[in-house]
């Protein structure tokens, strides 16, 4: 083998990442309508690399809303996921496909802080609460549009 038969490609992490295909954090954040009796669960995917919102649905912990959100992602066409291990995503998601562990899910979880921090209602120790499911999905909805898609509804 000689050294002018070897062809060396050299790019940078983020190119490379952005021709193998996007990878995305999925995650779920509980909160809770009229008291802790009745959870809800905000579940959303964000880019690994930029941070930005790709989808968010709202619903149970159960497996058909997780469903609902990765329609909503199939557009994208996401090559890697990075999750906490959550059953749905497992049972969902293609194994190549899927890597669990906290190293790569901190975009996402820093995300869930700044929401907690900026609604009130998602405070687990609180006196304001939504008292209806549609009232607690436009609050949060409505934030997240402003806030992340740089929208007013």
């Amino acid at each position: 083998m000689k050294p002018e038969h070897i062809t060396v490609e050299m790019c940078r992490s983020e190119a490379l990442d952005y021709r193998r295909g996007l990878t995305s954090e999925l995650d779920e954040m509980w909160s809770f309508v009229q008291s802790k009796a009745n959870p809800r669960w905000l579940w959303h995917a964000i880019d690994h690399h930029t941070g930005t919102v790709l989808a968010y649905v709202f619903g149970r912990r159960k497996d058909d809303v997780f469903l609902r959100l990765q329609q909503l992602l199939e557009p994208f066409g996401i090559t890697k996921f990075y999750t906490d291990g959550w059953g749905a995503y497992e049972r969902h998601l293609a194994a190549e496909q899927h890597q669990v562990g906290k190293e790569n899910t901190q975009r996402i979880e820093s995300k869930h802080i700044n929401l907690r921090t900026r609604i009130k209602r998602l405070v687990r120790r609180t006196l304001c609460f939504s008292k209806t499911e549609r009232m607690h999905d436009l609050v949060i909805g409505l934030f997240i549009n402003r806030y992340e898609f740089g929208r007013l509804l």
